[in-house]
């Protein structure tokens, strides 16, 4: 395993047949009740043992259990309703969206991932990472018919997260990694209130903490989207520096085949920086030689240190045979890397 560049995946893991739909960023259960339980239990069992036989050192669960990275999350709080369906565009109208109103307060109706963070915390020696949604991000999913303030109803998101982390925390997790998507959407709103946002989400806290930010899924909605934000793509460089000064661990960010200008990378000084030197939009698996180029520039402006080698975004809506060659080739090539140091 490399030790001076660890790897891990940003989150999600595609899921196995006799779980859901393949290929699915929204995927149908194919069980219900205990024998869904079962099912989702199985398929965490199963990518875990896939993460460390490809030899990554940072192991999740590859959200196994949740339909959708925010509404999987959701569906444990009170103050939703999920028949109550809007439909608007989320991600400054990246995406037309039918999506469920907050009604009334938010409370969690309990725990939310104990199963599966219990789960990887018991089946694996490698440090754990467990993700969860944003604030600024889940506000962004939902219509509001209570708060009638965002930056008011993020606040009460950063409570209940925050009870959640704490609990996963407890549950041996090492890492907890909040997904923020909407920081590369909403940059002006993310510096001026989406961070202090995550501070709540945190607060308290004493394993690592970190924070996702990507241009989204290899779908093709976000595919299109990224062919018009031009040459260069910068967004980052409006939140990087706000990110530094935070009390946030590690950064998480989208590197390979992307526009983004490699120095912006250098505003995160400090951070621990987990580079994505995965393209998760390609159906093309990268090879260890290319992963350890992507991941030799970037140390241009990433300290070796503070260097963890990636994926540009989560894996959901992928083949899992093709996810599988790609955490093979994450781990070849921080190897490749190592041995040339």
């Amino acid at each position: 395993m490399p030790r001076l560049f660890p790897t891990a995946i940003a989150g999600s893991l595609p899921k196995p047949a006799w779980l859901a739909e393949t290929e699915s960023l929204w995927p149908a259960w194919k069980q219900e009740g205990a024998a869904l339980a079962d099912a989702k239990r199985d398929a965490t069992l199963l990518w875990i043992k896939h993460q460390e036989d490809a030899g990554l050192d940072i192991i999740g669960d590859g959200e196994q259990s949740r339909q959708h990275f925010v509404h999987g999350f959701l569906e444990k709080v009170e103050g939703i309703d999920f028949e109550r369906k809007v439909r608007m565009g989320i991600r400054d109208n990246r995406y037309d969206a039918m999506v469920p109103t907050v009604t009334g307060p938010l409370r969690l109706k309990g725990r939310v991932h104990a199963t599966e963070a219990r789960l990887l915390a018991a089946h694996t020696r490698r440090r754990t990472k467990f993700t969860l949604p944003g604030p600024m991000t889940i506000v962004d999913t939902l219509a509001d018919e209570h708060y009638g303030d965002r930056v008011k109803m993020a606040f009460a998101f950063a409570e209940i997260l925050n009870q959640e982390a704490r609990a996963l925390q407890d549950d041996g997790i090492d890492i907890i990694q909040f997904d923020e998507p909407a920081f590369n959407v909403y940059m002006d709103q993310a510096v001026a209130w989406g961070i202090d946002a995550l501070h709540r989400a945190i607060e308290g806290l004493t394993c690592t903490t970190a924070v996702h930010i990507c241009y989204g899924y290899g779908i093709q909605a976000n595919i299109d989207w990224k062919q018009g934000l031009g040459a260069e793509w910068r967004q980052y460089e409006k939140v990087f520096p706000a990110l530094a000064a935070s009390r946030i661990d590690q950064v998480s960010l989208e590197c390979i085949h992307s526009r983004v200008p490699a120095e912006l990378m250098a505003l995160l000084a400090g951070k621990d920086v987990m580079v994505g030197v995965i393209d998760v939009a390609s159906t093309q698996a990268e090879s260890a030689d290319e992963v350890a180029a992507t991941i030799e520039a970037a140390l241009r402006y990433v300290p070796p240190a503070h260097f963890i080698a990636c994926t540009n975004c989560g894996m959901a809506p992928m083949a899992a045979h093709l996810a599988q060659r790609k955490l093979r080739a994450l781990a070849a090539g921080a190897r490749l890397v190592c041995q040339s140091l």
